[in-house]
């Protein structure tokens, strides 16, 4: 699919996209009433596993965005719905926040240090040598081995902090086992986001600021992709890829006042 005009439902990327530092982005508020107003089907996607879904409306609402919980979805929330896919009521053993052991939990998961059957790594900001040492030891012994985002960093005012991928570097050092990944750039996590609103890849368009992950992600899963401009990717990363989006626009804005055509 080529045409914005054949979209019919929207995944947006978070930061970077609607906001920036906990300040809403230009267009970003009318393009969430815009979709509300007509019914289009729409969620809003973020690789952070350490908020819930509540959590995650009640900070875009001060940030001015009204987006309610039902329309968002996290790596935490994919996660929990790729394990309960797999093997419905099993157990893990977690390292991270409220965002993944509420989302295992109402996935019908049981957290447990005895013989898990799953080790599941997410975003936090209190890394525990003595859980990672647990993570390690039950992956030694069979535990197989899931991480919610591959995110080797995350940001903050006074730089880089390490994240879920440099954790998930180190265990995998430590036990020479891979994990799986279910967060973007997996395309895993778009289809779990399609599935939840009802939505069809040939009619679903992905906004991302990000080209090495919503926007490859996107087209994975083959969907229609605009990169917006407001977050990492600029034109000059474009063509540093062998991809390209379906669209490039300089922020949400454009989405705005209807169909224009690609820059590409």
């Amino acid at each position: 699919m080529g045409r914005r005009e054949e979209v019919e439902c929207w995944l947006t990327d978070m930061d970077g996209v609607l906001v920036h530092e906990n300040h809403a982005l230009p267009g970003a508020a009318e393009l969430l009433q815009q979709w509300e107003d007509a019914g289009t089907p729409y969620l809003v996607l973020t690789n952070n596993s350490i908020f819930t879904a509540r959590d995650l409306s009640a900070r875009l609402r001060t940030s001015g965005l009204n987006v309610p919980e039902e329309r968002i979805w996290t790596s935490a929330l994919a996660t929990a719905d790729f394990l309960k896919q797999q093997l419905p009521g099993g157990s893990a053993f977690v390292i991270g926040e409220a965002g993944i052991t509420t989302a295992l939990h109402e996935a019908g998961y049981i957290m447990t240090e005895t013989a898990p059957d799953f080790v599941v790594v997410g975003e936090t900001r209190n890394y525990s040598f003595e859980a990672i040492t647990k993570a390690i030891r039950l992956i030694d012994a069979g535990a197989r081995f899931i991480v919610t985002n591959p995110d080797a960093t995350g940001p903050s005012v006074d730089g880089p902090l390490p994240a879920t991928g440099a954790i998930a570097a180190l265990i995998t050092k430590a036990t020479g086992k891979e994990p799986y990944v279910v967060g973007k750039p997996n395309p895993m996590m778009f289809r779990s986001a399609l599935n939840k609103i009802g939505a069809h890849s040939e009619n679903t368009a992905m906004i991302g600021d990000r080209m090495d992950t919503d926007i490859v992600a996107g087209i994975e899963a083959g969907l229609h992709t605009v990169l917006v401009l407001t977050g990492i990717s600029d034109r000059a990363e474009i063509e540093k890829y062998p991809f390209r989006p379906d669209e490039v626009l300089s922020g949400v804005t454009e989405l705005v006042a209807g169909p224009v055509e690609s820059e590409l």
